[in-house]
């Protein structure tokens, strides 16, 4: 089908199993639609109106076998879409341990994107190829779509939180990249492009000479990883003060945070992961930690989202037995 210009080429893992789900559904529908069509036209000529006829039709009691079928069979079909469905769905939804993570900013009208080890781009993306790839998305603005036809993904990248994505490109090529979500007067050029390499490619290329991002960004040095910049956010928004896990510091250690379970003042719960770590750092009065006083101030407003980035990605590489 890929000559066929109504599809576009499929190139990733799940392509072919999001491909297959589609011809299912539209195949059973034509088969469906033409047999409801089909017999609405037979049974509007075998039972017409003659010549003679006094208008008064034979009774009809039901037939119980025939009720229960037609009940059945389409009850039977629609779970079948719907197991499929989210067979499909869960595989789309759950990153592989092994991949390799990508941060996504949306921005009218553009995407940023960064590796994490340093390297920044902007409307284009390089990865290799049979290499798992995570995005973890969100916007300075409105809501925009990343979507990639040829690897069947689209996901929206939404303000004020993070949504994830992954694909696993099967083809060395240059694929489109879109957004897919109405995003202002510039939307329709909000399109760029990604570059499947072999993987010694790539690594060449991931050595290289780096693209600086805009001056407006936070980051605007990309010859060093998101960890690193956010190393030297930690120490330069005064995080140190309250979070160097020392005796007698005002905030809770940061070492080893990421992925464990915080209890609240008021008796709720949550694992901190990236969400977690966003909302406690621009909204940090809506989560108190049990044992702790509502004093951390906010700082929305003076750290754009290249740095919360940043800033959460060297929080999770704080290990236990750090400082």
């Amino acid at each position: 089908m890929s000559s066929f210009s109504l599809f576009p080429e499929s190139a990733s893992t799940i392509s072919g199993q999001v491909d297959a789900l589609f011809f299912f559904m539209v195949g059973t529908s034509l088969f469906f639609g033409l047999l409801v069509a089909i017999l609405v036209i037979y049974m509007a000529i075998r039972y017409r109106r003659r010549a003679g006829d006094t208008g008064a039709g034979a009774e009809i009691h039901g037939n119980l076998q025939l009720e229960i079928a037609w009940s059945i069979v389409p009850f039977v079909i629609a779970m079948v879409m719907f197991y499929w469905g989210a067979s499909v769905y869960m595989t789309m939804a759950r990153p592989p341990d092994d991949a390799h993570e990508i941060f996504v900013v949306g921005k009218q009208w553009m995407w940023k994107l960064q590796h994490l080890e340093g390297r920044r781009e902007i409307n284009e993306l390089h990865v290799p190829v049979n290499q798992p790839i995570k995005l973890t998305m969100t916007s300075e603005d409105v809501i925009h779509s990343f979507y990639v036809p040829a690897f069947r993904i689209k996901a929206d990248a939404v303000p004020g939180r993070y949504s994830t994505a992954w694909f696993e490109a099967t083809k060395v090529g240059t694929y489109h990249l879109f957004c897919a979500e109405y995003c202002g007067t510039e939307h329709s050029q909000m399109i760029g492009r990604i570059v499947v390499m072999e993987p010694n490619e790539f690594q060449d290329w991931l050595s290289g000479e780096t693209t600086v991002a805009d001056a407006g960004s936070a980051m605007v040095d990309a010859t060093r990883s998101p960890a690193e910049i956010g190393a030297e956010l930690f120490v330069a928004r005064g995080c140190t003060t309250c979070h160097q896990g020392a005796a007698g510091v005002m905030g809770p250690s940061l070492a080893g945070l990421y992925g464990r379970e915080r209890n609240f003042a008021d008796g709720r719960s949550a694992v901190a992961d990236e969400a977690y770590l966003r909302q406690s750092i621009l909204e940090p009065q809506s989560q108190i930690l049990d044992g702790y006083q509502p004093i951390m101030p906010t700082f929305k407003g003076q750290i754009d989202e290249e740095g919360l980035l940043a800033l959460i990605q060297y929080i999770k590489t704080l290990e236990p037995n750090e400082g």
